[in-house]
């Protein structure tokens, strides 16, 4: 694999960096074993004050930490300022909240025990991040923060496409006061990932990327007897019923389906909406859709941004064309997308089924999969007809109702009248093949610790 720094809007090569070579992966690996020995003795108050730190730094240059977003994945600069914000509130919401989130804890002893019994949470150690180009900021700081804040030292593994982002933690934790060692970015190539998994020191690996690559890590992981989480692809479920508020609803829909250009696993794929509004909801789609504004991402007027890469679009192109061929009538949508660059016509494809080998893939991309059903109880059985189940939503006036059948869906979130959405405070995890595990929040701190009992038994108490 190449490191390389391709700019989407323009297709040009940017910059090249070089894979870590072995040795080079030997020496973060000791480097980050010998740091984890001191680090997890760290005071939970002076973890927090480097992650409260990096938090500041992020907030005061954002513009200049948003524009390298734009340059490597395409992402529109509002986009990419408001990924720098979130990821610095995720920094921040683990400096507020330290070791509270991750407490020793008394058990109440009943039955049969004896003693006072606690749990003591403890760090496992090297940590591996694995992690993709959507969002390069937000993504990384999601497992850095809270398991730095719990003592665990970290390898970063980031996107090929993206190694300017990813070298910014490396600088940027350096400048809030983070030890050496405790954190590495490594241009790390793919033959070299087993490799650092089996290595004793590395006691867990975090991925987020595709279904096809968690599968590989999860079994590097398995056969190493290692803890691995996986945030894998989505195929979320718009379910709109016959009461939602109409043009609200398309407003959310528009955005939930294009934002990051479509390329988000909790986007909003498959627009799902009950035979009483169907035509409604879909003649305001369209409209909604065309208005979109495809460009240069640095210029504040452009509301779609190109994909992150000229394979993603030709990618997504293939899967258009196969859908089509199995029966699917596609539609683009707005004024022509630019020539030069990754982008891609939006695009809506109706009349899709089960029948269809293109109905249960992942779409990551401007191209949004439009399916009309009798009512509720049907709009929850397509809804649950997918392998993946990461996130979701309900649109309904009725908030009650919304609730119960959102209790209905089979995924990690569901959110009624919002898109799924992305916050610092709100746990993210999915359940089939979305991946196992959760990510911020107490969740989210808890996936690589040690819960350690230890029961201290009287000497003196009777045999």
């Amino acid at each position: 694999m190449t490191y390389q720094t391709i700019n989407p809007y323009t297709n040009e090569v940017v910059a090249t960096f070089p894979d870590a070579t072995k040795a080079e992966v030997d020496t973060a690996i000791a480097a980050a074993h010998t740091a984890f020995l001191t680090w997890r003795e760290t005071p939970f108050s002076a973890r927090t004050a480097v992650l409260g730190k990096a938090a500041a730094l992020l907030r005061a240059d954002k513009r200049r930490y948003a524009e390298l977003l734009t340059l490597e994945m395409g992402k529109v600069i509002a986009e990419a300022e408001a990924e720098v914000d979130l990821s610095a509130d995720i920094l921040q919401y683990y400096a507020d909240r330290g070791e509270a989130l991750i407490g020793t804890e008394k058990v109440p002893v009943a039955y049969a025990a004896e003693g006072e019994v606690e749990i003591v949470n403890e760090p496992l150690g090297v940590l591996l991040s694995i992690e993709p180009w959507n969002f390069p900021y937000y993504q990384v700081v999601r497992v850095a923060a809270p398991q730095l804040l719990a003592g665990n030292t970290i390898l970063l593994k980031h996107a090929s496409n993206v190694p300017q982002s990813a070298a910014v933690f490396d600088d940027l934790f350096a400048k809030a006061g983070l030890p050496s060692g405790v954190f590495k970015n490594l241009y790390l190539p793919h033959v070299l990932t087993e490799y650092v998994i089996n290595d004793p020191r590395v006691r867990g690996v975090a991925l987020t990327g595709s279904e096809e690559a968690g599968s590989i890590i999860a079994s590097y992981a398995a056969k190493a007897v290692k803890k691995s989480t996986l945030e894998l692809g989505g195929a979320d479920a718009f379910v709109v019923l016959k009461d939602a508020d109409m043009d609200k609803t398309v407003d959310w829909a528009v955005f939930g389906r294009h934002w990051n250009a479509g390329q988000v696993c909790v986007s909003a794929k498959r627009m799902i909406v009950v035979d009483e509004v169907f035509d409604e909801f879909l003649e305001k789609y369209r409209a909604g859709v065309a208005a979109l504004k495809s460009g240069d991402p640095l210029d504040p007027t452009t509301t779609l941004a190109p994909l992150s890469s000229q394979g993603a679009a030709d990618k997504l192109a293939g899967q258009v064309k196969r859908a089509v061929a199995g029966g699917a009538q596609a539609e683009t949508l707005g004024d022509p997308v630019p020539a030069v660059g990754a982008f891609f016509q939006p695009t809506i494809l109706t009349g899709m089924d089960s029948k269809n080998p293109s109905y249960y893939e992942e779409f990551f991309g401007p191209v949004s999969m439009i399916i009309r059903v009798k009512d509720e109880a049907e709009a929850v059985a397509v809804a649950n007809d997918s392998p993946f189940g990461l996130g979701g939503s309900v649109f309904t006036k009725d908030t009650k109702n919304g609730e119960k059948v959102a209790r209905k869906i089979e995924t990690g979130m569901v959110y009624v009248n919002h898109p799924t959405m992305v916050k610092a405070d709100i746990p993210f995890g999915g359940v089939k093949h979305s991946g196992y595990g959760h990510e911020l929040t107490n969740l989210g701190i808890q996936e690589f610790i040690n819960k350690k009992v230890i029961d201290v038994v009287d000497i003196n108490a009777a045999f």
